[in-house]
């Protein structure tokens, strides 16, 4: 059920990457990260409130799992994403995507660190075969020579923060689910102190109020969804690092080529995408997760 999880939650980020490809057209990220965080906030409020109508347990508050739900928002949701955007724009999309794919060894790292896990030969071997696969998958990043040296040190140490940060901030998430089993209210948490953080920084509120009132309603819709989709895949991979090891449910979730390659190629046409070499990589995926999910 673990997998599952993780695969539902891989799912959801996969959807919101593409979504987020026509949103950043119609309304700039610097306005819709407000929209995107503040419905990371009220979707999973209201699951939880719904969840919390049927369910039999009752609801306990425990702080030490508030706490790491927190630190887990401030470090991945906002840190990460922030310094995702910062080293897509020093680095290009492609480097930066090849640097979002080592999130996984991050998270293998912090959980061995923070949560004492250890995995076993075979896990550590399909890990790299599922690795391998990401790393094939991608797009290739071009030559590093024509960045200057210090463009090339800024990026690298950008990149290094965006992966630690989503690497150590889901292991913090895992963590918190271990103290205290709310999903959808851990999410609200996490998204809050990723709000607060983001209101914390934010100086131009002019422009910021500006892209918002001229915003269309399809823009507000699609960052809308946006929220909807990171939302549900922060419950799911919650979910899941209660049933598998948190370093492996954070390699499925990281997966998203395995759906982001199939709709540029199929539906966006991008047919230079398909190649032996991203053919052999999205298989070697498939086959590390399907022998994961028969441990």
């Amino acid at each position: 059920m673990g997998i599952t999880y993780a695969l539902l939650a891989m799912l959801s980020f996969a959807t919101n990457i593409v979504i987020t490809r026509y949103a950043v057209v119609r309304l700039p990220v610097e306005a819709g990260f407000f929209v995107v965080l503040a419905t990371n906030v009220l979707f999973p409020a209201a699951l939880f409130g719904v969840e919390l109508s049927v369910r039999a347990a009752p609801y306990a508050w425990e702080w030490k799992g508030a706490g790491l739900f927190a630190i887990g928002g401030v470090i991945g949701t906002f840190l990460g994403r922030r310094f995702l955007f910062d080293t897509v724009r020093i680095l290009g999309p492609s480097r930066a995507s090849v640097f979002h794919s080592t999130a996984p060894a991050f998270a293998l790292i912090g959980a061995w660190l923070l949560a004492g896990e250890v995995l076993g030969a075979y896990e550590i071997a399909l890990m790299f075969v599922v690795w391998t696969g990401l790393w094939l998958t991608q797009p290739r990043a071009g030559s590093l020579h024509s960045l200057s040296p210090e463009v090339l040190r800024r990026g690298f140490a950008v990149g290094l923060l965006t992966v630690a940060g989503f690497g150590f901030g889901n292991v913090l998430r895992g963590l918190a689910m271990r103290e205290w089993n709310e999903a959808a209210f851990g999410t609200v948490i996490a998204s809050l102190a990723a709000l607060a953080c983001q209101f914390a920084v934010t100086r131009n509120w002019a422009r910021v109020g500006a892209q918002l009132r001229g915003a269309d309603r399809t823009a507000i819709l699609l960052y809308t969804g946006c929220g909807v989709f990171t939302s549900l895949g922060s419950i799911f991979i919650a979910l899941a690092m209660t049933r598998i090891e948190i370093a492996l449910a954070v390699l499925v979730v990281h997966t998203t080529p395995l759906v982001i390659f199939p709709v540029s190629v199929f539906l966006l046409r991008n047919r230079e995408e398909l190649t032996p070499r991203t053919l052999l990589g999205a298989f070697l995926v498939l086959a590390g997760i399907a022998f994961l999910a028969m441990r």
